[in-house]
């Protein structure tokens, strides 16, 4: 087949001094295979114009960027899941319960109020609108919002001490995912894979599943200017039901009209002519990036769609994560194909439940529906990971971008507070039972234990065996890191 390829090319190679550009051979060629589909793994913006890669020989003098890497020490954890509750939910309803907010509600605010999103319709102070109940044998509080959360408790450890600047929703969720605020940086997700590869080379190492196109949209799972094989694939986005990507969740991943040998023959084609132009032009990053994509979508097609097969789970496990309930199906689906996608080895995944967190009004009415479609799906995830014995070295994090204010706004409502909230982790090497940092009397500031979004991250990459300080990437004529020139380990959340 090889011999065959080359002689349907050497009229093209012929032809050096008026060569046939690969883009206009790619619209030309109209290859078919399932690779396709993928444009965020090969879009010239997506491959984010690389300076370099880092990658790993595969053998045959060939990089491969995906390839599994040494961490810089025994890791913790050998991947990450992030639930992550786009609009930001209250910490003061949900995690970080405090007594003065009953005792003085309806008192006036008695600090001077920091710099907030929204001025207008500021209240006094309001109360916690759930009660809080001791879970678990560490009878950690947690609100009637989560009960079945509550229930597993003592596998997590509350961090009621985040700290970050964005005040807002876009500069907030691209400073919890990429580190900065106000500069389009590489994603965690993608500096997580840049450090270690992954270890199923037939999937994505990086997949966020029903991500938000607002709000920054895919800089949130941007590669930067790191190598493009380092981007996130987005499975659907946020405006997508279930019943609409769930047959099909990456489109034309499998051809409906070559067989594979045929798909083959057509990507050496590609893969010829790119080769010869990287010979061409040594100094091609963004090219070898291409040839990498090109391979990794055709190898899904044997992997992928029988990963994505959520519907092959018995009825137990889909009961487990509420698939049987259609308040609860959606995200329970997405967090049972984060646990499919996790048992086959891929580094990072993200679920996104969105955009439904931010209530400056109506928020009893609104938190109540939300935690209802995340409760159920959630515990059954740290529930279904621990049996499987996959929790002891998966990371789960479940984040917002801010939490929300101590006064209340229009009746009911809460502004954005980035200044003390709280997150929470499971497994992947982390206390279990264990509350850390802790908020004012008020909950407004973070005053014990102050953990910023630098600090998460480099603890983050911590438990994934990766120094943060060592973890840096040369662009623009200097070093760049995700925890930027900061960032301090919380070691006392380490087991």
């Amino acid at each position: 087949m090889t011999e065959d390829i080359n002689k349907l090319l050497q009229p093209i190679y012929r032809r050096a001094e008026n060569p046939v550009s690969r883009r206009a051979w790619l619209r030309a060629a109209g290859l078919g295979f399932g690779a396709l589909g993928l444009s965020a793994m090969m879009g010239e913006e997506a491959l984010g114009l690389a300076a370099s890669l880092s990658s790993v020989n595969d053998g045959n003098n060939n990089l491969n960027p995906l390839a599994p890497k040494v961490p810089h020490f025994e890791p913790k954890a050998k991947r990450v899941i992030f639930l992550f509750m786009h609009g930001g939910p209250s910490s003061i309803d949900t995690f970080d319960p405090k007594e003065r907010l009953i005792r003085d509600h309806g008192k006036p605010l008695p600090i001077k109020r920091p710099l907030a999103f929204a001025d207008g319709k500021v209240g006094p102070l309001m109360k916690p609108l759930w009660d809080f109940k001791p879970g678990g044998k560490s009878g950690i509080p947690v609100s009637d919002l989560f009960p079945n959360i509550r229930d597993c408790v003592d596998e997590m450890t509350i961090i009621r001490s985040m700290v970050g600047e964005g005040v807002d929703h876009g500069a907030a969720m691209l400073q919890t995912f990429t580190g900065m605020s106000n500069f389009v940086r590489p994603s965690m997700g993608s500096w997580a894979l840049y450090g270690l590869g992954t270890e199923n080379q037939n999937l994505p190492g990086f997949i966020t599943i029903k991500p938000t196109l607002s709000h920054g949209g895919a800089k949130n799972w941007s590669s930067a200017f790191l190598p493009g094989a380092y981007q996130g694939t987005a499975i659907g986005n946020s405006g997508l039901k279930v019943d609409d990507i769930k047959n099909e969740p990456i489109e034309y991943l499998l051809s409906k009209h070559l067989s594979p040998d045929e798909q083959r023959f057509e990507l050496e084609m590609l893969q010829n002519i790119n080769r010869r132009h990287k010979e061409l032009h040594k100094q091609d990053p963004q090219l070898e990036a291409r040839i990498q994509a090109f391979e990794l979508a055709f190898r899904m097609q044997t992997e992928a769609p029988e990963a994505f097969q959520v519907d092959k789970e018995s009825d137990a496990t889909k009961k487990l994560y509420g698939l049987d309930n259609p308040l609860t199906a959606d995200f329970g689906w997405q967090c049972l194909l984060a646990r499919r996608l996790a048992e086959r080895g891929v580094r990072y995944i993200q679920c996104t439940h969105s955009y439904k967190w931010d209530q400056h009004e109506d928020l009893y009415n609104l938190h109540n529906k939300n935690a209802r479609e995340v409760d159920k799906p959630i515990a059954g995830l740290l529930k279904d990971l621990k049996s499987r014995g996959l929790l002891k070295d998966t990371l789960v994090i479940w984040a917002g971008e801010f939490g929300r204010t101590p006064v209340s706004e229009s009746g009911d409502g809460r502004d954005h507070n980035p200044y003390g909230y709280t997150i929470w982790m499971a497994g992947g090497g982390t206390k279990a039972g264990f509350v850390y940092g802790a908020t004012d009397d008020i909950g407004y500031h973070a005053v014990e234990d102050r953990m910023h979004i630098h600090d998460f991250h480099a603890t983050v990459l911590h438990l994934l065996g990766l120094d943060h300080e060592r973890l840096t990437y040369q662009s623009s004529g200097r070093n760049f890191r995700l925890t930027d020139v900061a960032g301090v380990v919380a070691k006392k959340i380490i087991a």
